[in-house]
């Protein structure tokens, strides 16, 4: 260089190109990481949720129940999984619960509740669907002494939870 002028040598101009990329790596690498676990995180939270949703939803009925059939009804077009059925001893209401399975683009299934009451004459007074879960693999309500067994399987990414609820008969007084 000539006197008076300034600038960088090449030296040091591959010194910030080194300490640059070294910065840019890390970020990269810390944000790929971030995503990766962000993803596994909402998987893990997914299949609870479902899991516990399904639990919820078949405990509260199934407690409220006079009676329960396990299975599909062949006298609709749904794929039933349980039918709970319940007469409200205040008012004289009927409850018809029906937990309908609908297939989804891969092995797993939706759970949707459809609802209907009628009053004590018989008129429909409440019709209303919800889907309870949509990450099921498998469900199974079996009978036991006292009660029922609901055992849940939920899948999302490669995530998986089973778990397992024991709901007790309604005492009828």
């Amino acid at each position: 260089m000539k006197k008076g002028e300034s600038g960088f040598s090449f030296i040091e101009v591959l010194v910030v190109i080194a300490i640059s990329a070294i910065i840019v790596t890390g970020a990269g690498m810390t944000t790929v990481q971030i995503i990766k676990g962000s993803q596994h995180s909402s998987d893990w939270t997914t299949v609870i949720r479902q899991a516990q949703n399904v639990g919820y939803w078949v405990s509260y009925d199934a407690l409220m129940a006079q009676t329960i059939t396990i299975g599909d009804d062949p006298e609709t077009g749904d794929n039933e999984f349980i039918i709970v059925y319940w007469k409200d001893w205040e008012t004289g209401d009927t409850h018809d619960i029906r937990y309908v399975w609908l297939d989804s683009a891969d092995s797993l299934k939706k759970l949707k509740r459809k609802q209907v009451t009628k009053d004590k004459d018989g008129v429909e007074i409440g019709n209303k669907t919800t889907l309870v879960a949509d990450n099921i693999y498998t469900a199974s309500l079996s009978e036991q002494s006292g009660g029922w067994k609901l055992s849940v399987e939920a899948r999302s990414g490669d995530k998986s939870v089973s778990r397992e609820y024991e709901i007790s008969r309604r005492l009828i007084v």
